[in-house]
């Protein structure tokens, strides 16, 4: 018996160290995964913002062309009224179809004419006209003037159609790069940064294609998201964490909000055309109705973050404000609700950079229109970031490739700065107790 529990004792710590040992290669096979998977996640993160930069930077860059314009009075203003509505109404076509058949005099075949005035963008001539119309003074006169080149000539000028490719495959032929190479060594051409991008609103053309129209469209549908659905939040939220009596009624309640946030978006959608649009019959395409659905998928989430934030101030806080004669009321509106103030603007702009990215529930209201304006109010037609790169996703032109990619870019700016927004507010303002 004495041998037996010897040889036991023996055996416990070779036992012991091999099973020590096993939990530690445990662990490090932990860590290693751990960090794997952290690497991959990073890793793929990095190749789609490289990929998007990548494709989307030529896009705020535009290919001009300078032409030498010649303002005929002859053909502008054959009277010589100076009346603007005269001068409006010209062709401006002629105008620089002429000034190209200066440059490139050999092109007198109906079809080479036809290939020549394709190489400059379509609002060339609408560039002119507001020029002679705003300098009437410049009739009768030459001069430079620099206007974009069609997209077809711009993307080949960045490089992204190749020379090498036989012409039947090639949206730019031969003859068009035998004058894109004169172009060149004339000087007349030059890649500028485009600034129409930031200031214009959609086309149908990509190099006149801008994105103003869906930044104020997203800006005025925020403004009803936010004018809706804080309020109504944090009331919700306030009343169901200080002032609901506990309950099944109000368990059901809590339990619905929560399942809420777990609805698909475009569930939203469905109900803002059924009500929204069909039984109310406010304006399709609007950023009134548009924020209308965004504030019922966003709310949610403002009344979890607030009730969480509500939660977290310290009892003893009401307990003194009730302690010196304050009403439940005072010591909700007084203490409670501003020391809980940076959790729910925190939770807010979360929930706003969530409406501001997406689409779906948008779709089902009618914002997927092509919209050229730029809208001036909740009730204008207008479309969303999201919805805008959807459209120029599914246009064929290969332009717009670089113009998706530069729209989520500037999308991916807005959502970094409205949670960087909420990472100071919450370190401004926190407060541990």
């Amino acid at each position: 018996m004495a041998v037996e529990t010897k040889s036991t004792q023996s055996a416990h710590p070779a036992l012991n160290s091999r099973r020590i040992a096993q939990r530690y290669a445990a662990e490090r096979r932990f860590r290693f995964y751990g960090m794997l998977a952290v690497g991959l996640a990073i890793g793929m993160l990095g190749l789609l913002l490289v990929t998007i930069v990548a494709r989307g930077l030529p896009a705020f860059w535009a290919t001009h062309v300078a032409i030498d314009v010649t303002y005929s009075q002859e053909l502008l203003d054959p009277e010589n009224t100076g009346d603007p509505e005269v001068i409006g109404q010209a062709n401006y076509r002629t105008l620089v179809r002429e000034s190209l058949q200066k440059i490139f005099p050999d092109a007198t075949g109906r079809s080479e004419r036809r290939a020549l005035l394709g190489m400059v963008s379509s609002g060339a001539p609408l560039e002119l006209r507001e020029r002679a119309m705003s300098d009437p003074a410049i009739i009768g006169s030459t001069e430079r003037v620099w206007v974009k080149t069609s997209d077809d000539v711009d993307t080949f000028v960045k490089g992204q159609i190749s020379r090498d490719v036989p012409e039947e495959d090639r949206r730019v032929k031969d003859q068009e790069i035998a004058w894109i190479d004169q172009l060149e060594a004339e000087d007349r051409l030059d890649v500028r940064f485009d600034v129409d991008f930031f200031t214009t609103g959609d086309s149908r053309e990509p190099e006149q294609a801008g994105i103003w129209g869906a930044v104020m469209g997203s800006f005025f549908t925020l403004i009803v998201t936010l004018a809706l659905s804080f309020p109504v939040g944090v009331l919700t939220a306030t009343y169901l964490e200080e002032f609901a009596p506990k309950n099944k009624l109000t368990d059901f309640i809590e339990v619905n909000i929560n399942n809420l946030a777990a609805v698909p978006s475009i569930v939203f959608g469905l109900l803002g055309l059924a009500v929204f649009l069909n039984f109310f019959g406010l304006p399709r395409s609007a950023p009134l109705v548009g924020g209308m659905v965004l504030a019922l998928m966003t709310l949610p989430t403002i009344i979890i973050a607030s009730r969480a934030a509500l939660k977290a101030v310290p009892p003893s806080i009401r307990e003194a404000a009730l302690g010196v004669g304050a009403s439940k009321l005072q010591v909700v509106t007084h203490h409670v609700v501003p020391l809980a103030m940076p959790g729910i603007l925190t939770g807010t702009i979360i929930g706003m950079a969530q409406a501001l990215g997406e689409t779906a529930p948008l779709l089902m209201i009618g914002m997927v229109a092509f919209i050229v304006d730029v809208p001036g109010g909740i009730t204008d037609p207008a479309t969303v970031l999201p919805v805008q790169v959807y459209l120029w996703a599914d246009s064929p032109e290969r332009a717009f490739v670089a113009k998706t990619s530069a729209a989520i870019m500037v999308l991916l700016g807005f959502l970094i700065l409205m949670n960087a927004i909420a990472v100071v507010l919450r370190k401004r303002f926190e407060r541990r107790w």
